[in-house]
C-alpha cells in the first residue's frame, strides 16, 4: 500500500455515532454560571470595593501623627507675591497651616486679624504662619497687606484648584452663584473648610482642628495653635 492512500475497508468498519444531545444543557449557563464567570464577578466586586475604600481613605482629614505633605504655592505677604515652600518653612521651625474659605468674609477676616494680632507670640515660639484658600493671588495681594486683616505680618497662599487642601484630606466646596464678599466683590472660587494643622519642625501633624467638626470659632483656631506651638 502506498503512503498517502486510505484503505476503504477501514472506513466501513468505523461505527456510526449518534448526534450529541445538548438539550440537558439548555439554559444551564443562566441557571448555574460557570466557574470563570463567578470568578470574574468576584474579581470585579473586589476591585470596586478596593477603589471605594481607597477613595474613602483619601477623603479623610489628615490626623495627628501623620506626615504633612510638603508643597509650594503662589503666596502673598504684605502685598508682595512670592513662592511659598512648606519644606523651607519647616526648616526654620514649627508651622501653623490654616485653611480658610475666603478672604474678605466675616469669619476669615476675624481669623486673619487675630493671627496678625498674636504674630509676635508665634514668632517667639519660632513658628511660621501660612494661610491657604482658593482665592486668586490678586485678592491675596490686597488681603495680605490690609491693616485690618493680615496687616503684612504673615503670608497667605493660593490654592485655586484645591489640590493642596485635597492632599490634607479637605474637600473644596463648589462656588456659590451670586456670592459676594464684604466689599461687594463677587467670589467666584470654591470654599475650603476652615481647618488648622499644627506641624512640628519634623513635618509631623501634632494637632488638627476644624470649625465643622470641632465647632470652634475662627479666632479660637489662633489661640489653640499658639498654645500648642508654645509647648513644642
Amino acid at each position: 500500500m502506498l503512503r498517502g492512500t486510505l484503505d476503504s475497508s477501514h472506513l466501513l468498519s468505523v461505527p456510526r455515532k449518534e448526534p450529541a444531545d445538548f438539550s440537558k444543557f439548555e439554559n444551564s449557563s443562566l441557571k448555574h454560571p460557570s466557574m470563570p464567570v463567578r470568578m470574574y464577578v468576584l474579581l470585579l466586586f473586589g476591585v470596586l470595593l478596593f477603589n471605594n475604600q481607597r477613595s474613602f481613605a483619601q477623603s479623610m482629614i489628615l490626623s495627628k501623627g501623620s506626615k504633612a505633605p510638603t508643597f509650594t504655592a503662589k503666596a502673598s505677604e504684605a502685598g508682595k507675591e512670592f513662592d511659598f515652600s512648606l519644606k523651607k518653612a519647616l526648616a526654620k521651625g514649627p508651622v501653623v497651616l490654616y485653611f480658610y474659605p475666603s478672604a474678605y468674609t466675616g469669619g476669615c477676616d476675624l481669623e486673619a486679624h487675630t493671627f496678625a494680632e498674636y504674630i509676635d507670640s508665634f514668632a517667639t515660639a519660632g513658628a511660621t504662619i501660612i494661610g491657604v484658600s482658593a482665592d486668586d493671588i490678586g485678592r491675596l495681594n490686597s488681603f495680605s497687606s490690609s491693616p485690618e486683616y493680615c496687616a503684612g505680618k504673615f503670608a497667605v497662599a493660593s490654592d485655586p484648584a484645591g489640590q493642596i487642601a485635597a492632599s490634607y484630606g479637605l474637600k473644596m466646596k463648589d462656588p456659590e452663584p451670586g456670592k459676594k464678599d464684604l466689599r461687594g466683590e463677587p467670589v467666584t472660587h470654591g470654599f475650603i473648610p476652615r481647618t488648622t494643622f499644627v506641624l512640628n519642625k519634623k513635618g509631623e501633624v501634632v494637632a488638627v482642628f476644624s470649625s465643622e467638626t470641632d465647632h470652634i470659632a475662627p479666632d479660637e483656631h489662633v489661640r489653640r495653635s499658639l498654645a500648642i506651638v508654645k509647648a513644642l
